[in-house]
């Protein structure tokens, strides 16, 4: 891997250093806006949203800035920067300036959305999934025509900020293919991304899928007195509570049929270099697993390993019957599991539906009717190619801006990134800082300001080497 010069690094630095301070003013007053995509009564802000940012691109100099209205998705944000060099790739930059709900009542200690720094925080809904890191890209474009002297940046660059990825990105397929002309890139780098610890940089080179599945078990239309019928008709929310508890066997392999039979192991490389990130369980538990009492999955594979590279089964919700104070003695007509599984690279969302709705019938016993509902058609994982170009390139400019060997990691969320590729045709990549403990997602979010700057420094090296070898 090449090394970036230590000229070369401190004059990224000096301009992302200069206009710090206004950075964080800057951020600060796009965190105000409460652009959350998932409630109606947000959209109007979501909207403000976009033409905030997109009056801001047309002031830093972006020549071509749109805000895209007109498929069923919320405002989405589209800006273009021509290379001078005709022959330059072209690179899109693809990010979300949605958030998710946030309300006092929720746990904060602060108000959601009036940002405040305290220390080396900017805590705010937003400050780091993905305002921030949208934010975080401006600035590294401003800093690399800043260190480059020039009126254009090395690439040709393309920036895509969706307006609904917290609510699902439910029509992003129709967005993409209303704008495939516009949107056409040579590469993808997405910045809703992070890092592992603050003290181990890494680049994900790698999200899970994932299958969202509601089952509903009904026997008799109504409750029924459990003196009067109890014991002689079947309980959905038992038959329901057996059907959970076979999903698993007791070394945490998920029991679909034919669950593991497309998962690609992760290469032994790829494996050495997680085992190389330190992990410290104790502290791992107490802080970004927020006082979880202990690890758990699969047996055979570490944390690490279980999250980015093993395919999961959880119950996220399993409910029936009464649940008020006191005693209701019935046998309740229905209960209900929603279960989400993710997925790992060459697993296919339609085929593990398929072995979900085997599973569900060979676990429903007579008396029950079950009833199976997808919660769409689920979302593919995605793979990089961690000798790629791109993947590698990317390393280096973060490794000059971190001051440190950056290794590759995976994230066990998911996201749209494997329709980005897909419908675009192009290889993805991912450049971000977020940490684990930035409570993205819960109460009292927060970015860390100096891995903000130095995210802004390492887009300033990437545009120029990209430039300089292709992608």
């Amino acid at each position: 891997m090449q090394t970036v010069t230590s000229t070369e690094a401190s004059s990224e630095n000096a301009a992302v250093s200069a206009r710090a301070d206004a950075f964080v003013a800057d951020l600060q007053e796009w965190l105000r806006i409460p652009s959350i995509s998932a409630d109606p009564g947000h959209h109007d802000d979501v909207a403000r949203s976009a033409a905030w940012l997109a009056e801001r691109l047309r002031a830093e100099g972006w020549p071509q800035v749109e805000v895209w209205d007109d498929t069923d998705a919320l405002p989405a944000v589209f800006a273009s920067w021509p290379a001078a060099d005709p022959a330059a790739p072209t690179v899109l930059v693809y990010g979300h300036h949605d958030v998710q709900p946030a309300d006092l009542a929720d746990g904060w200690s602060f108000a959601p959305f009036e940002p405040e720094v305290v220390g080396e925080e900017l805590r705010g809904r937003g400050a780091s999934d993905d305002k921030g890191h949208l934010a975080m890209v401006r600035l590294g474009v401003a800093a690399h025509l800043a260190a480059t002297g020039a009126d254009g940046p090395a690439v040709h660059l393309k920036l895509l900020a969706e307006g609904e990825e917290e609510s699902g990105s439910a029509h992003l397929g129709s967005l993409l293919a209303a704008h495939r002309d516009a949107l056409a890139c040579d590469a993808i780098v997405v910045t809703d991304t992070g890092m592992v610890d603050r003290d181990a940089p890494t680049v994900c080179t790698g999200m899970r899928g994932m299958v969202d599945t509601e089952i509903v078990f009904r026997g008799a239309s109504v409750d029924l007195h459990s003196g009067q019928f109890g014991g002689a008709v079947p309980n959905p929310a038992t038959e329901l509570a057996r059907l959970v508890a076979a999903l698993h066997d007791d070394q945490g392999r998920v029991q679909v049929p034919g669950f593991y039979d497309d998962v690609r192991l992760p290469a032994d490389a790829e494996r050495a270099a997680w085992a190389a990130l330190p992990f410290d369980e104790p502290a791992w538990l107490a802080k970004s697993a927020a006082g979880a009492q202990a690890t758990a999955g699969e047996a055979g594979w570490s944390t690490y390993e279980r999250l980015w590279a093993r395919p999961t089964a959880e119950v996220n919700g399993l409910h029936g019957g009464y649940g008020g104070p006191g005693h209701k003695t019935i046998v309740p007509h229905s209960a209900t599991a929603k279960l989400t599984f993710r997925l790992v690279a060459d697993q296919d969302p339609a085929r593990v539906l398929d072995g979900i709705r085997a599973f569900v019938d060979a676990h429903t016993p007579p008396g029950i009717t079950a009833e199976l509902i997808a919660g769409g058609p689920g979302v593919p994982p995605l793979i990089c190619d961690v000798d790629s170009t791109l993947v590698t390139t990317i390393r280096e400019a973060m490794g000059a801006a971190l001051g440190a060997e950056v290794l590759p990691a995976r994230e066990g969320g998911s996201g749209p990134e494997a329709l980005l590729s897909t419908e675009l045709a192009a290889p993805l990549a991912f450049l971000g800082v977020m940490l684990p403990s930035d409570r993205i997602h819960a109460p009292d979010e927060r970015a860390v300001l100096p891995l903000l700057l130095a995210g802004a420094e390492a887009t300033a090296h990437l545009w120029r080497l990209l430039g300089e070898r292709g992608v």
